[in-house]
C-alpha cells in the first residue's frame, strides 16, 4: 500500500503543469521537444564550433546555444575544432579557418545569404552554417533553429538562401510622446524619456525577433513626422537604439519632416532648389552619420494630408526626393519617398491621384530614391486591387507598403491573418511586360532590373506584453518578414510554420488553426466591405461601420463617396464610362477590370456602378448577394469560434483564454457590421431581405447614434 502511494505521489510530481505563457516569446519559444524527437536531434548538435567572434557572430552563437539548449534540453559543448560527430560549425570564411577550408560555394549569396549543409570535417559528420557576412550567418542560425522548431529532418541538409529584396523594413508610426498612430498594442516601444541612458532588454528582443525573419531596417518615428525627431537631443537617442540593433543586422531610419529647416533652424524656406536649404540638409545628414555610422536614410511623407513638401514651392516630388538623396548619397543612405499623396483640390477619383502625380516623374529620381507605394490605391482597405503604379514606372524602383497594424480590419481584437492579403497583392499580375509581370517581380527588381528594392510594413508592435495586442497579430509581423525575404513564398506554408513555432507541432492543432487563419481575411472582407466596397468605417477613428457618414468637409473623406448607393444601384464607376481609373492599368488588366461581365466579384463595386437587381454569377441579385456576403462573414467568425473551442487541450490557458475572449468580441462586432450595413443599404435599395435571412437587431437610427470618442490609435 505504501509502495503504491509512493508511486502515485512520484507520478503526480512528474506531471508538469503547462507553463503559463503571455506571448512575449513570440515564435522564438524554444520549448523542450518530446523526448523521442529530442533524442533523434541530439546527435546533430553535440558540439558548437564557432570562429572568431564579432558582435553579430556572438549574437548568432548565443542564439544557437539558447535555441538548442531550450529545444533539446541541453546546449552543445563549445570547442575550437570538430572532435566528434554532430558538430555545428558556424562562421564565415574570414572568421573561421575551418569554414574557409571547406571551400563552400558562397558566390552570389551577398552579405545576407547563407548555406546550411551537411558535411564531413576531419572524418566527422557535421552541419555547417556559413555565410559571406556575419549577418548572413545569424540568419542561417535562425533558419537552422526553425528546422528543429517545425520538426524537420536534419540529415543531408543542403539549404542555400538569400533575400530577394534588399530593404526589408518596419515603419513605426510612433510619436515622441510614446503614443502610436493607428497603434493597438499599447505605447511606443521606444522609451524616449529614458534614452539614451537606459536600454531596455526589450529592445534586444525586438531586434532578435526581426532578425529571425530577416527584417533588416526600422523607421523609428511616425511618417507624420515632427521636426524635433531630427534635433540632436533625439538623434543621440536614436543612436543608442541603433547600437542595440546593429549586431542583429538592423539599420535605423528616420521619418523626415520636409519643413525641418524652418522649424529647427529658422530658415525662411524649404524650397529644394534653394542652395541654403540644400546645405542645411547636407549638414544635418553629416551630423546624423557622425552619431549613427550605418544610418539607413529617410522616409518622407510630403504634400499629403496636410504635410509640407516640395509642391509648396512649385517643385515636384522628384525635386524634393533628389535634394535629400544628394545629401545621403556620400554616406550610402537612401530616400523612401511615399507615394501616398492626394492634392488639396477635390478630385474626380482619389484612387487616380498617385498615378497622375508620379508616372510623369518616372526616371527623374536619383538612384538612391525608392518610391514607397501602398498595396492598393486608396488606404489599406480589407481588399483593394493592386496599386496601378506597380508596373507603370519601369525606370524607378518601387517598394510595396503593407499595413500590419489593422487600422481598417478590426484593430487588435479581430483575428485576421494578413499573409493572405500580402500574397494576393504580391501575386497580382500587372501585365507591364506581358503575363507574369507580378507585383512581386516589380518590388524584387527582377522585372525592370533594379538593384534598389524594398518592402515596408507599418508595424503593429507596442509595449503590450505580447507585443502586438493579440496572439494572432504576431503572425502578421512574422508573415511580413518572411515574405519580405522572399515574396514568392506561400502564405499558407508561412502560417503553418508560425503555428508550429508559436503553439505546437501537433497536427490536430496545426491543420484546423491554419485553415482558420487562411479563411479569416476573406471573412472580414465579407462582414465589412464585400464585393469591392471600401472605406465604410467610422470617420477619424475607423472603428466600426458608418456607411451613412457624410459629415466631413472633403468628399473623399466620407464613406458615401466610395459606395455611392442610391435607389438605382451601388458602386464607384471607374470604368471608361466613369472616372476611367481602370485605364491606369496595363491593357489586359484594364480590359478585365473594366468589363462588367469579366471583373472578379471581389472588385465588382470598386470598378462599377451596378443596379441592385443585377444578376450575379451565383444566380442571386446584387442585393441578395450583398446580404449573403455580410451574413457569410459573420458565419465564418462563428465557425472560427467553434474551431478554437475544440483546441483548448493544445494551448496554455492564458493564451487560449485571451484568444477565446477576442473571438467573442470579433463575433459581436462582425454582427454589428453586418446588421448596420444591411439596415443602411436596405433603406436605400428598398428591397426585402432574402427569404430566411435574419433582420438587423436594431434600427438604422440606433446604429447611427453610436459614438466612439475614445477609440484607440487615432491620428493626433
Amino acid at each position: 500500500m505504501l509502495a503504491a502511494l509512493a508511486a502515485l505521489l512520484l507520478a503526480v510530481a512528474c506531471v508538469r503543469p503547462a507553463r503559463a505563457e503571455d506571448g512575449y516569446d513570440l515564435w522564438l519559444r524554444y520549448r523542450p521537444i518530446a523526448a523521442a524527437q529530442a533524442q533523434a536531434y541530439r546527435p546533430f548538435a553535440t558540439q558548437l564550433v564557432a570562429g572568431r567572434s564579432t558582435p553579430t557572430l556572438a549574437a548568432a552563437r548565443d542564439e544557437l546555444l539558447r535555441g538548442l539548449g531550450g529545444l533539446l534540453g541541453a546546449a552543445p559543448s563549445s570547442s575550437g575544432a570538430v572532435t566528434r560527430d554532430g558538430a555545428v560549425v558556424l562562421g564565415t570564411p574570414t572568421s573561421s579557418s575551418l569554414v574557409a577550408g571547406l571551400h563552400l560555394d558562397t558566390a552570389g549569396l551577398g552579405r545576407e545569404g547563407y548555406l546550411i549543409r551537411s558535411v564531413r570535417v576531419d572524418g566527422h559528420a557535421a552541419t555547417v552554417i556559413a555565410a559571406n557576412g556575419d549577418v548572413g550567418a545569424l540568419y542561417g542560425v535562425f533558419r537552422f533553429l526553425r528546422l528543429l522548431q517545425t520538426r524537420q529532418p536534419l540529415a543531408h541538409l543542403d539549404i542555400r538562401e538569400q533575400p530577394k529584396v534588399q530593404v526589408r523594413i518596419l515603419d513605426h508610426w510612433d510619436n515622441l510622446d510614446r503614443s502610436v498612430e493607428r497603434g493597438y498594442a499599447g505605447q511606443s516601444l521606444w522609451g524616449w524619456p529614458t534614452l539614451p541612458d537606459y536600454l531596455a532588454p526589450r529592445y534586444t528582443d525586438y531586434a532578435r525577433a526581426n532578425a529571425s525573419v530577416g527584417i533588416n531596417g526600422t523607421v523609428l518615428n511616425n511618417v507624420n513626422a515632427v521636426a524635433l525627431s531630427l534635433d540632436e537631443r533625439y538623434l543621440v537617442k536614436a543612436a543608442a537604439l541603433a547600437k542595440v540593433f546593429r549586431p542583429y543586422g538592423i539599420r535605423v531610419y528616420l521619418s523626415a519632416r520636409f519643413s525641418a529647416p524652418i522649424e529647427l533652424s529658422g530658415l525662411h524656406s524649404t524650397d529644394p532648389l534653394d542652395p541654403q536649404v540644400r546645405r542645411w540638409w547636407r549638414d544635418k545628414v553629416d551630423e546624423i552619420y557622425r552619431l549613427i555610422p550605418d544610418f539607413g536614410g529617410f522616409l518622407v511623407k510630403a504634400n499629403s494630408e496636410g504635410q509640407p513638401g516640395p509642391q509648396d514651392y512649385g517643385r515636384s516630388h522628384a525635386d524634393g526626393a533628389n535634394m535629400l538623396a544628394d545629401a545621403l548619397a556620400p554616406h550610402g543612405g537612401i530616400v523612401m519617398w511615399r507615394a501616398f499623396v492626394y492634392s488639396d483640390k477635390q478630385p474626380d477619383d482619389r484612387a487616380k491621384q498617385a498615378y497622375q502625380e508620379f508616372v510623369p516623374l518616372d526616371g527623374k529620381f536619383r538612384g538612391n530614391v525608392i518610391l514607397q507605394v501602398k498595396n492598393g490605391p486608396i488606404d489599406f482597405q480589407p481588399r483593394e486591387p493592386f496599386h496601378p503604379l506597380f508596373g507603370a514606372m519601369p525606370k524607378t524602383p518601387l517598394m510595396v507598403e503593407f499595413q500590419l497594424t489593422k487600422e481598417y480590419l478590426g484593430f487588435a481584437t479581430h483575428l485576421v491573418y494578413l499573409g493572405a492579403l500580402f500574397e494576393e497583392t504580391l501575386r497580382a499580375d500587372t501585365w507591364a511586360h506581358g503575363k507574369g509581370s507580378t507585383v512581386a517581380r516589380v518590388i524584387d527588381g527582377s522585372l525592370d532590373g533594379h538593384r534598389l528594392t524594398g518592402m515596408a510594413g507599418v508595424a503593429n508592435i507596442g509595449s503590450d506584453r505580447n507585443w502586438t495586442g493579440s496572439q494572432f497579430d504576431q503572425a502578421n509581423w512574422y508573415a511580413f518578414g518572411r515574405l519580405a525575404w522572399d515574396p514568392q513564398q506561400s502564405a499558407r506554408a508561412i502560417a503553418a510554420d508560425w503555428v508550429r513555432m508559436t503553439y505546437t507541432n501537433d497536427p490536430r492543432f496545426v491543420a484546423p488553426v491554419v485553415d482558420m487563419m487562411m479563411a479569416s481575411r476573406e471573412a472580414v472582407v465579407d462582414y465589412m466591405t464585400p464585393l469591392g466596397l471600401a472605406h465604410l468605417m467610422g470617420a477619424g477613428h475607423h472603428y466600426g461601420p458608418a456607411p451613412w457618414d457624410d459629415s466631413l468637409p472633403r468628399a473623399d473623406w466620407n464613406p458615401v463617396y466610395y459606395h455611392r448607393a442610391d435607389a438605382q444601384g451601388i458602386g464607384f464607376d471607374r470604368s471608361a464610362s466613369g472616372s476611367n481609373a481602370v485605364a491606369q492599368y496595363a491593357a489586359p488588366v484594364a480590359a478585365q477590370f473594366g468589363d462588367l461581365t469579366r471583373v472578379p466579384d471581389e472588385y465588382l463595386l470598386w470598378f462599377h456602378r451596378v443596379p441592385w437587381d443585377y444578376r450575379m454569377r451565383s444566380g442571386r441579385t446584387l442585393w441578395d448577394e450583398l446580404v449573403h456576403r455580410y451574413t457569410h462573414g459573420v458565419d465564418e467568425v462563428k465557425r472560427m469560434r467553434r474551431t478554437w473551442r475544440g483546441l483548448s487541450a493544445y494551448v496554455d490557458k492564458e493564451r487560449y483564454d485571451e484568444t477565446t475572449a477576442f473571438l467573442g468580441i470579433q463575433q459581436q462586432e462582425a454582427q454589428w457590421w453586418r446588421d448596420a450595413c444591411i439596415a443602411y443599404f436596405q433603406g436605400i435599395a428598398r428591397r426585402p431581405l432574402p427569404a430566411g435571412v435574419e433582420p438587423p437587431a436594431h434600427t438604422l437610427t440606433y446604429y447611427e447614434s453610436l459614438s466612439f470618442p475614445y477609440a484607440p490609435g487615432q491620428a493626433k
